[in-house]
């Protein structure tokens, strides 16, 4: 069962009347929350960018829902992160219950002082839609409907692509290609590549129901629940009285007979009780945990779940794979305007392989242990959750999907710093939000201040450090007010102290007393320069 929510036109290009085939700086393939972000991204970068999608319509179902703090920063960058908090559900808290008893709760932003939630929860269609309105606002990005990559060549310099089209076949070239196109790549296929890792056996049913119903705003976690014996179940408010439901069905269930309307209603009916509800989208999964062994391939670039496939338990997937997204554009615009050699791309190999890695290793926990493999697994699984009712380290054992966190990057730390610094901030880390004034009046967040460029922090101790070419330069104290002392609190900012940030808003370099050569030195380091 699917539904349909926004179509869109196919429109000729002007590259298949050209003659010739034409060079474009990078084609983006697939359309989803991966690649629309990517080609923002470079288009407000000033990178052109022409994004294909073999369909023409966007909404077959809601699939993910659960939008990360993460994410929602990049794509409050990106120009559309206040649109989906304010059409989305935001939540920060989780209940897990063992049978009909609440086992443990918890808070996944207890600080305030934030501009964007822990998560909300919106139908990937709505996302979709506000990222396609968005590119529709950008320049030099060329969205193109019902364009379908059938050929793929790569040359030294260039990619030279076949895409096929309601109008026939044309060709183009690409410096550079983006593969956004899924866990079906037709990318991956047509360069032969293959993934590494685990596919697990058991099923499980996916339902968005329509149902006015009083149930709290938080993510809700069963393990063998009486209205679904020996099984894990999970639900999820979404907006428009919208509900996601999913049960463990186990390994052997029938996919057919699982998604018939009756049945399904049987069981939905046996957890809701005497409630009214109609389907909106059923649907039966089996899961990966995944990768490819490189992401990047010569002037091919793999990001989301063409590159890497986790369970959904945790909410890893698109998250991971905006991330993915964000990671690349800056460094791809760096190479293509000459900022940095192409080395710098094997950063983002290193980085995002590195995130993948620990989403596929937190999703196979997860789903070891909501669904164990043997009866010793099942009844250590079983003991724990006995025992979380009494006992802290019980609880911390319990795994019903570890949720989605940024990437902390190894490669972004620079050399050791000569002094330590408290506080949340992290080296390698996204850089801490916190509340601002702006110069002149103005209440904002620090994060929406700073932008998507190489930015120095400093805290103000008497004159402001002096420009440096390539590096926005922000003082604290002076351009921005640290509002309620929240920046000194989390990035323990005493006068004087400097932190340099990237693109991505990753916190790269540090130091208790601005140098301007130590600053230039990290910021080569990260633009891969020697």
């Amino acid at each position: 069962m699917a539904i349909s929510r926004y179509q869109f036109d196919y429109r000729r290009s002007p590259d298949q009347d050209a003659g010739a085939t034409v060079r474009r700086p990078v084609v983006v393939v697939g359309a989803g929350p991966v690649g629309l972000a990517a080609a923002i991204d470079l288009g407000l970068r000033g990178v052109p960018v022409v994004l294909l999608d073999d369909a023409d319509r966007i909404g077959e179902g809601s699939r993910g829902i659960c939008w990360s703090k993460r994410t929602l920063e990049i794509c409050d960058r990106l120009g559309v992160g206040e649109k989906l908090v304010a059409q989305g559900v935001t939540w920060k808290l989780g209940k897990v219950f063992c049978g009909d008893e609440l086992v443990f709760s918890f808070d996944l932003l207890p600080e305030d002082g934030h501009k964007m939630p822990a998560f909300i929860n919106l139908q990937q269609f709505y996302l979709e839609k506000a990222l396609c309105d968005r590119a529709g606002e950008i320049g030099g990005l060329d969205l193109r409907w019902k364009n379908k990559l059938t050929g793929v060549e790569p040359h030294n310099d260039h990619v030279r692509l076949t895409i096929d089209t309601p109008d026939g076949p044309y060709t183009l070239e690409a410096d550079w290609l983006i593969a956004a196109d899924g866990a079906r790549s037709t990318t991956r296929d047509l360069l032969g590549l293959t993934f590494s890792g685990v596919t697990f056996e058991d099923k499980f049913l996916i339902a968005d129901i329509k149902m006015a119903a009083d149930f709290p705003t938080e993510r809700r976690f069963w393990f063998d629940p009486t209205f679904h014996a020996g099984q894990s179940a999970l639900m999820h408010r979404q907006p428009d009285n919208v509900w996601r439901i999913d049960l463990q069905l186990g390994p052997h269930a029938d996919v057919a007979e699982e998604q018939k309307p009756e049945r399904v209603s049987a069981r939905l009916q046996r957890m809701l009780g005497n409630r009214d509800f109609s389907l909106e989208w059923v649907s039966i999964y089996r899961f990966n945990c995944r990768r490819l062994d490189r992401f990047v391939h010569g002037r091919v670039v793999f990001v989301g779940d063409s590159a890497h496939q986790v369970s959904p338990f945790g909410a890893r997937g698109a998250n991971s794979g905006i991330q993915d997204a964000e990671n690349l554009a800056w460094k791809l615009a760096a190479v293509i305007k000459g900022e940095a050699g192409r080395a710098l791309l094997d950063s983002y190999e290193r980085e995002r392989t590195q995130a993948a890695d620990e989403n596929i290793a937190h999703s196979t926990r997860s789903t070891d242990f909501i669904a164990p493999h043997s009866p010793a697994e099942r009844a250590l699984r079983n003991a724990v959750l006995d025992l979380a009712p009494k006992a802290e380290f019980a609880r911390r054992m319990i795994n019903s999907g570890r949720l989605s966190v940024a990437a902390v990057y190894d490669t972004a730390l620079s050399t050791p710093d000569e002094d330590s610094f408290a506080g949340s901030a992290r080296l390698g880390a996204p850089a801490p939000d916190a509340p601002v004034r702006r110069r002149g009046g103005g209440e904002g967040h620090l994060l929406e201040n700073i932008g998507g460029e190489f930015t120095l922090l400093t805290v103000k101790n008497g004159a402001a450090p002096q420009a440096l070419p390539g590096i926005k330069v922000a003082c604290i104290g002076d351009d921005l007010i640290d509002a309620g002392g929240m920046i000194a609190k989390r990035y323990d900012a005493t006068p004087g102290a400097a932190y340099l940030l990237r693109p991505d808003q990753h916190l790269c370099a540090r130091w208790r007393r601005f140098d301007v050569h130590k600053v230039e030195a990290a910021r080569d380091r990260a633009l891969g320069r020697s």
